[in-house]
């Protein structure tokens, strides 16, 4: 068994696990493909998709890399003890994801779309975001400072 498994690794680079997800995730791309193909607007998807891989491989991930630079240089690592930087890192992308995800809304485009669909206004969904983004820093620094009090400890 482990002749047949480091044969696996040498032909293809990576153990049996990955072979197994790869084909997994490469059936269900299959499956989410065959369904968009009868789709109308399979083509304006297409071109979203595309769009917004662009905007983050040429735009985002350039602008998040060199804030994560910024940041580790600002923040020191201490001596001993948890590092500030994972608990800056995480409710940052948690904020940031929120913020694309509600985005239209928060920049109120579609609202009479919006109004006709759920009878509501669109005004709420900045402060509701700068309530979420407020809730996880506070969440984070409390996490940080029961891990740096933890770590005082004997």
């Amino acid at each position: 068994m482990a002749e047949l498994r480091s044969r696996l690794r040498a032909a293809y680079g990576a153990g049996a696990r990955h072979l197994l997800l790869m084909a997994i995730a490469f059936a269900v791309t299959g499956w989410v493909a065959l369904r968009l193909a009868g789709e109308p607007t399979a083509g304006a998807m297409l071109v979203w998709f595309v769009g917004a891989a662009i905007a983050h491989d040429l735009v985002l991930f350039p602008v998040y890399a060199l804030a994560d630079r910024a940041l580790r240089a600002a923040v020191r690592p201490p001596a001993a003890g948890p590092s500030l930087v994972n608990h800056i890192r995480v409710p940052a992308l948690a904020a940031g994801l929120l913020f694309l995800v509600y985005l239209p809304g928060i920049l109120r485009q579609g609202g009479p779309t919006y109004r006709a669909a759920t009878g509501q206004d669109q005004q709420p969904f900045l402060g509701r975001w700068l309530l979420a983004t407020g809730v996880l820093f506070l969440a984070s620094g409390a996490v940080y400072a029961l891990r740096r009090l933890r770590a005082r400890r004997p």
